[in-house]
């Protein structure tokens, strides 16, 4: 029998970890650089945190079952996870709170991904109690700056409103909205076209189904549907952002007015970013604003607004592979610390912590056989080990061999 992962799981090997990280690193660099710190939550949620009273359906859970009975399952995603810790944990606090993660979800086959894996890894963040203009522009313009971080050359953002998206779509019977909703979201036109609508409503949908391209083209075209005044006070807004992010440099965009998350408890703003490559084009995070999601949570069930995003590692890591920027090896050892005898283990250990302990990260291996001093020199080699050191047992100076 071979041993394998299970199904929709996989290993990562020591150059898949020192890839991983040098992503990682950079981006939490970024995280720092603007002034965000890193909290951890638990990976187990009880069902009804997960959901968020059902903005995320039961199917893309992974559950499990407590000693209690208590439904429990893992993370498909961290905001509402957040949103629950800090309402109940962090009562009291000034806001805004910029956090931010760097942690494994669990989604099931089909649901938030379309692949059969089960566990990614993401690193995003949370503004909590930062409403209005400048939080939406802050939370771009980290993201651009996270992708610049590692630097990815080609990429752009396609930008949606979800309160805009919402409203136009209530307009159809609401028996209809879900399956127009759906229609819009996988821009199905082939359903559109065969749902019992009216002319003047089909026609609607199919003009939803378009708004999407330069920022104001689209703009332009919704402004010219009939639009209440909460309508227009939201396009209004969408066109501020839209031009505080072209005033901040080369900024691409694309607004997509029919861009619906599958996760259901954004009311503002919703975003992804997409990675291009001369074959294809990959999502690589997404987010948006959910004014409404930690009030769900809150004791006095009291709304505070947030934004954030996450950045999905492992297809950013997909991406960036191609492009040489990534570790090509793993780092290797500076040091061999070989004993000549057995009597030399002592000061071989005691001469190896000497070398690690050093203010700057030194990485030293002990030889753990009796070997020639060939075989020793070409394990070093092909290790890339910089300096080998022959400790006897008489207490003499370690002789330093470089081999670099």
């Amino acid at each position: 029998m071979v041993y394998q992962p299970p199904a929709g799981a996989r290993d990562l090997l020591p150059l898949d970890v020192t890839q991983k990280t040098w992503i990682e690193e950079r981006i939490q660099q970024v995280f720092h650089r603007w002034g965000y710190h890193k909290i951890i939550t638990s990976t187990l949620e009880r069902m009804d945190t997960l959901m968020a009273k059902g903005a995320i359906g039961r199917s893309a859970v992974i559950q499990l079952q407590s000693d209690e009975n208590e439904e429990l399952g893992l993370r498909p995603e961290l905001t509402a996870s957040i949103a629950r810790t800090a309402v109940t944990r962090m009562a009291g606090v000034t806001y805004p709170q910029r956090l931010y993660y760097n942690a494994n979800v669990f989604q099931r086959s089909g649901e938030l991904r379309h692949n059969r894996q089960h566990e990614f890894y993401q690193a995003g963040v949370e503004l909590l109690g930062g409403g209005g203009l400048l939080a939406d522009a802050e939370i771009l313009l980290l993201l651009a700056d996270c992708l610049e971080a590692v630097g990815l050359k080609s990429w752009h953002l396609i930008l949606g409103e979800a309160g805009i998206t919402r409203s136009l779509l209530s307009v159809f019977p609401e028996d209809l909205q879900p399956e127009v909703r759906s229609a819009i979201a996988h821009l199905d036109r082939i359903t559109i076209d065969n749902l019992p609508l009216s002319d003047e409503l089909r026609e609607r949908a199919r003009i939803l189904l378009d708004l999407r391209g330069d920022p104001k083209e689209v703009l332009q075209q919704v402004s010219e549907l009939d639009l209440d005044e909460p309508q227009q006070l939201a396009v209004n807004n969408l066109k501020s952002l839209v031009d505080l992010l072209g005033s901040q440099g080369n900024f691409s965009l694309i607004l997509d007015l029919s861009l619906i998350q599958t996760i259901d408890y954004y009311t503002g703003i919703v975003f992804q970013v997409i990675g291009d490559t001369e074959s294809q084009s990959q999502v690589l995070g997404r987010g948006g604003r959910y004014d409404r999601l930690m009030g769900l949570y809150h004791p006095q069930k009291e709304d505070i607004p947030g934004i954030g995003f996450s950045v999905f590692i492992e297809d950013l890591h997909q991406l960036l592979l191609s492009s040489q920027q990534l570790p090509q090896n793993i780092p290797p050892s500076h040091w061999l610390v070989v004993p000549q005898s057995s009597q030399a283990y002592a000061a071989a250990l005691a001469y190896a912590e000497r070398l690690r302990s050093s203010t700057h990260l030194v990485r030293v291996e002990i030889q753990l056989e009796e070997k020639d001093a060939e075989y020793i020199r070409e394990y070093a080699n092909s290790h890339d080990i910089a300096q080998i050191a022959w400790v006897k047992s008489d207490g003499s100076p370690p002789a330093i061999e470089s081999l670099k």
